[in-house]
């Protein structure tokens, strides 16, 4: 079974849900104090990559895997970081908004940051970027399905709450169930690069979302605010690694997606960890 048959109607339905729970006063309130945007979206798109990059160089990853690392780290916050969120005290319509925002962002930043990176060390093995199917896809599977949540919720605020309630309860299952298939066909591959990769991937979270708590210190966000801005850091779309890795139009290699795979995982493992701390603080 190809996956990538999976992870397109996940990745469409989780894009969709975000629409859904837009409201342009939520970029009114936020707005109104900029600091933990600036400090999430720093976060977001220029350490969590640099990191990347220099723990792929450190860890002399393969290219496969190399490009895989930086890929997860180009992608947008996950669509289950307001749910993250919201169990740890932080600001909901933050949250919301900096996922919006990032997945707009990446639309532009992931295509130069792949194209640098698969000429950096793919090529010499004949690992190519089309870049122009790379948009077209993100387009199709991002931006549209966004743009026609908020149209739903202006058209119809009840019925696009009703289906937020069960998309919402639907995308961690979702994304279960594709780490699960994506493990029983690749388990040979992953516990052979777990040690190296799962390490990688450990390192990258726990640094980015330490320097994103500093920063959101140094700038006096309130503790809400970091909050949500470390989830927001840490909690990266796996779904949409997963989907230009494997797509046939683009990267067409299931093997790529394995980073994104383990960063999934870890991610919930980390930060199911970190609300945890901080509700018996917060207590």
């Amino acid at each position: 079974m190809n996956t990538i048959w999976i992870v397109l109607p996940i990745l469409t339905l989780l894009m969709f849900d975000l629409g859904l729970t837009l409201r342009f006063e939520d970029f009114g309130k936020v707005f109104a104090s900029p600091w933990p945007i600036v400090v999430a979206l720093a976060g977001q798109l220029v350490f969590l990559p640099l990191i990347a990059l220099g723990l792929a160089y450190l860890m002399h990853l393969p290219p496969v895997f190399f490009i895989g690392l930086v890929l997860i780290a180009c992608c947008p916050g996950g669509s289950s970081s307001n749910v993250f969120s919201k169990l740890a005290g932080g600001d909901v319509a933050l949250s919301v908004t900096l996922t919006a925002i990032s997945s707009v962002i990446t639309l532009f930043t992931i295509p130069v940051i792949m194209s640098w990176a698969t000429q950096l060390v793919g090529e010499s093995v004949g690992i190519s970027l089309p870049v122009g199917n790379l948009i077209k896809q993100n387009l199709v599977l991002m931006l549209l399905p966004v743009l026609l949540g908020i149209g739903l919720h202006y058209l119809w605020p009840k019925g696009a709450e009703k289906t937020d309630k069960v998309l919402s309860k639907l995308a961690f299952p979702l994304l279960l169930t594709l780490i699960t298939i994506f493990y029983i066909q690749h388990h040979r591959t992953i516990l052979d690069n777990i040690g190296v990769l799962g390490l990688c991937v450990t390192a990258l979270i726990l640094l980015v979302i330490g320097l994103s708590s500093a920063l959101s210190r140094l700038v006096k966000n309130s503790p809400q605010q970091r909050r949500t801005v470390v989830i927001e850091v840490g909690m990266q779309n796996a779904a949409q690694a997963i989907a230009i890795a494997s797509s046939p139009l683009i990267f067409a290699s299931e093997e790529m997606a394995i980073p994104a795979i383990i960063y999934s995982l870890m991610m919930n493992i980390v930060l199911l960890i970190y609300v945890f701390v901080v509700r018996r603080h917060i207590s």
